[in-house]
């Protein structure tokens, strides 16, 4: 991702006024993170770091346009994914079975021809359903992070990114294509994240389905769109 520094610098009551009208991205970024990130750090720390990842956007930015609220959601996710990170937020007990799980999940996916459930699993490895559910959580956020990357990218750039232009064409076509290789109710799951800004657990409602299977499905989606670049 390419980053700039603004030439335009904002005043501090330019940056106040800015902050209190995109008040509600922030609000709404957080209320899609919190849910995963509840066990390390409330909402409150969230909303503070992605207020900074707001002021932040804000100063490199210069005076917002109609391109500024794609390139601080990207800011204000990132810092909070960065400070996740910098917590170690995998619970530990969990992180030790990872790989076991992941190694578990490939095997049985070929022995079954689907993807196993929490039962399937259970026959295998000693897990609880509490542990089952931390890691599908786990497992989704980083999907979610990598579509992040994906559909984010340099678009909100424009004109500022130094990548050549038949390249922008070329990267364009592929997520087009990418995203028309979704059947419908992977797209509207896309709509629904990042469009209409709901959460995992409203999703889920939205779709009668359980949390997991949303989670299941957003890793699909991420593995699709990655295999077209």
């Amino acid at each position: 991702m390419m980053d700039f520094i603004a030439d335009d610098a904002l005043t501090a009551v330019e940056e106040a006024r800015y902050i209190n009208a995109y008040l509600p991205l922030v609000h709404r970024i957080v209320k899609q993170l919190a849910y995963q990130a509840s066990s390390v750090m409330d909402k409150e720390d969230m909303e503070q770091i992605a207020l900074m990842g707001l002021l932040s956007s804000l100063r490199r930015y210069g005076h917002p346009d109609e391109q500024f609220a794609a390139y601080a959601v990207h800011r204000i996710r990132g810092a909070i994914l960065d400070e996740l990170r910098q917590l170690d937020w995998r619970p530990r007990r969990l992180r030790q079975k990872t790989h076991k799980l992941n190694d578990a999940i490939r095997e049985l996916s070929r022995e079954l021809g689907k993807t196993p459930n929490f039962e399937d699993l259970t026959a295998r490895l000693d897990i609880s359903a509490d542990e089952y559910q931390e890691y599908l959580l786990l497992d989704c956020a980083k999907s979610l992070e990598s579509l992040d990357e994906i559909l984010g990218g340099d678009s909100w750039t424009g004109g500022l990114s130094s990548r050549p232009l038949e390249d922008e064409v070329m990267t364009s076509r592929t997520l087009r294509s990418a995203l028309a290789s979704l059947d419908e109710r992977e797209q509207l799951i896309l709509t629904l994240y990042y469009q209409h800004e709901l959460s995992l657990k409203e999703i889920a409602l939205v779709l009668d389905l359980t949390e997991a299977r949303v989670c299941q499905l957003n890793k699909k989606i991420a593995q699709k769109i990655k295999s077209f670049f």
